[in-house]
Parts: C-alpha cells; sequence; structure tokens
C-alpha cells in the first residue's frame, strides 16, 4: 500500500499578494502575467514600493501539495527553506494544511525564497521571485522512503533554474519508476520553457516524465507554434498523459487515442489567478491518484481551478473535499 498519494517537489516560496494597477507594472518594468526572477537587492525595492499585501506559504508545487490534501488525499512535499522567519511560517502553514513535510531547513544564508505577487483589476498575477533558499534542494533532501511510497511524484519546471535540483528530481525518476510509481511535471510559465524546452523535451520522450501538465502559452512555446492543436498533437506524442489548461476555455486531457474536452466551471467574478494552475493540477491529481477516469480528473481539476481564482491567494481557504461532493463528485 501506498503512504502518500501524491508527492509534490518545487521551490518553497512564502507568497507576498498585494494589488495593483497597471501603470505600476509599467513603472517598475515589471512583465504582466509572468514569473520573473530577481535578486535579492531588485526584491528589497519592490518590497519598498508595494502596497498593503498578504503574506502566505505559496510555491506552485507547494499549492499544488496543500490542494490535495483538501480533496482528502495524502500529500507530501520536497522544499527548502531557511532556518528563519519566513521559513518557520511557510513550514507551519504546509503542514497545518495536511501536508508531510520534514525537508531540513538550511542554517544560515540564503534566506527562506520570498515571491511579491502584483494582482491587476484583471485578477492577473504578475510575480516577483527571489529564490533564496530554494537553490540549495539537492539530492541529500531527497526522501526515498516517501518517493517509493508516493503513487505519484509532481514536480514544477521552476526547479530547471536552480542546478542541484535536477539531480534531485532525476533520483525520484529513477526511485519511483523502480518501485512503479509515475513521475509527473508541470511547464510552469513560458519563459521557463524558451530557457529549457530541449531538457523538457528529452524528460518527456525519454520516458523520464509520464504525465505533464502545461497551459496553452506553454504548451505552444514548447514547440514553437502558434496552433492550440499542432501543440496538443505535438504533446500526444511525446508523452504517455498530457494535460492542457485553457483558462475560461477549460482543458484539454490527452492520452493515446483518447481525448476529453473540459469545460471551465462557472463562476461569479475573477478575483486573483494566482494558484489556478496549481490547483488544477491539485484536482486533477487527486482523482487519478484515487482511480477516477480521466473526464472526472480533469473536472475535478476545473473546479479546484474555478474556486481558487475567486479568493486572494493560492492555497484553498475552503475544503475541496467539501466542494467535490456539494458538485456531485463524492
Amino acid at each position: 500500500m501506498s503512504q502518500f498519494d501524491v508527492l509534490c517537489i518545487g521551490n518553497a516560496i512564502v507568497d507576498i499578494i498585494a494589488r495593483c494597477d497597471e501603470a505600476f507594472l509599467v513603472d517598475n518594468s515589471i512583465i504582466k502575467g509572468a514569473m520573473n526572477l530577481i535578486d535579492a537587492e531588485r526584491a528589497e525595492l519592490l518590497y519598498s514600493r508595494m502596497g498593503p499585501a498578504i503574506e502566505a506559504s505559496g510555491g506552485s508545487a507547494g499549492n499544488t501539495a496543500a490542494g490535495i490534501a483538501s480533496f482528502g488525499s495524502r500529500s507530501a512535499y520536497f522544499g527548502k527553506v531557511a532556518d528563519d522567519q519566513l521559513g518557520r511560517i511557510f513550514s507551519h502553514d504546509i503542514r497545518a494544511q495536511g501536508v508531510h513535510f520534514e525537508t531540513r531547513p538550511l542554517n544560515g544564508t540564503p534566506p527562506t525564497a520570498r515571491s511579491m505577487i502584483f494582482v491587476t483589476p484583471d485578477g492577473e498575477r504578475s510575480m516577483n521571485t527571489y529564490l533564496g533558499a530554494c537553490v540549495e534542494l539537492g539530492p541529500e533532501d531527497v526522501e526515498a522512503d516517501v518517493v517509493a511510497n508516493s503513487k505519484v511524484t509532481y514536480f514544477e519546471g521552476y526547479l530547471w533554474d536552480p542546478p542541484l535540483a535536477k539531480d534531485a528530481i532525476r533520483l525520484c525518476a529513477a526511485i519511483g519508476h523502480k518501485h512503479g510509481r509515475e513521475m509527473s511535471m508541470t511547464l510552469s510559465d513560458p519563459f521557463c520553457v524558451d530557457r529549457y524546452r530541449d531538457e523538457f523535451l528529452e524528460l518527456m520522450r525519454s520516458g523520464t516524465i509520464d504525465i505533464v501538465f502545461a497551459n496553452a502559452d506553454e504548451a505552444k512555446s514548447l514547440y514553437q507554434t502558434d496552433n492550440f492543436e499542432h501543440a496538443v498533437s505535438q504533446l500526444r506524442k511525446d508523452c504517455k498523459l498530457t494535460v492542457v489548461t485553457r483558462s475560461e476555455h477549460g482543458s484539454v486531457v490527452v492520452r493515446g487515442d483518447e481525448r476529453h474536452d473540459i469545460d471551465a466551471i462557472d463562476i461569479e467574478e475573477v478575483v486573483d489567478t494566482t494558484g489556478a494552475g496549481d490547483l488544477y493540477a491539485a484536482g486533477f491529481l487527486h482523482g487519478y491518484a484515487n482511480g477516477q477516469p480521466l473526464d472526472v480528473c480533469g473536472k475535478l481539476g476545473s473546479l479546484a481551478a474555478g474556486l481558487v481564482i475567486q479568493q486572494i491567494g493560492p492555497r484553498p481557504q475552503l475544503s475541496l473535499k467539501d466542494a467535490a461532493r456539494d458538485a456531485g463528485f463524492i
């Protein structure tokens, strides 16, 4: 029996979320809708210019782990924080949400990562991330027994920025596949895809990755095409199972000759798109790890994503298990 349904691996980041107008992005040279990597000096500058903010544990895969736990599945997380105030905030938050998290904190510098997220009136989020202690995650942080006892291991493409993490991911893939488990990744960001296109394709084509998550822009960036259907057809060839999200147009799930087009749920108002893709992955992986058909997995993903964009912040504030029950999935 598996001890965990899904193990998530990612950059352990504390999100600092504030609203702003479009002019603020222009005045501060922030690329709208992207994840921009910044150094410590720029992190201090942007923090000094932020308005009132909410601080919460974040990071793409951390959000997914929290979402999986909220659905009632058993989730675990690997990610590196420092032994500092933000590190303790992150550790407390993710454990409080029911996620197994025992990665040893870093003593000394660099400090725990933080991402300043500016939310414009249209709900779009622009992330400015100082990776800090994240870059120290390496093979020594891999808990082999957790990997071996997790049905699926899921990691974020952002991990391809810090070099040590690549070795940790490949180690997890070797352990997981040895024990008959599956590996999954999210492409994370079109700019991330541009940086590591060849390596991401190699991970998929070599069978290191069994399941890939992407949004439409990331999928098109991967194959350097403007044609969405062409990107989907290529993903179908390169990976065993592919899930592509399309914002208000829903999502597409493909495996071999099987295809499911999933509708987005109806929502009242888009408040903050932070974490939409992360929570979609949470819903999908919750269903997948518990043996649900692929179309139901996609609907669970749409449910979680649709709920999280109607609140501020990327972690579910209400029980996703209850929401799934109310929607008739339980």
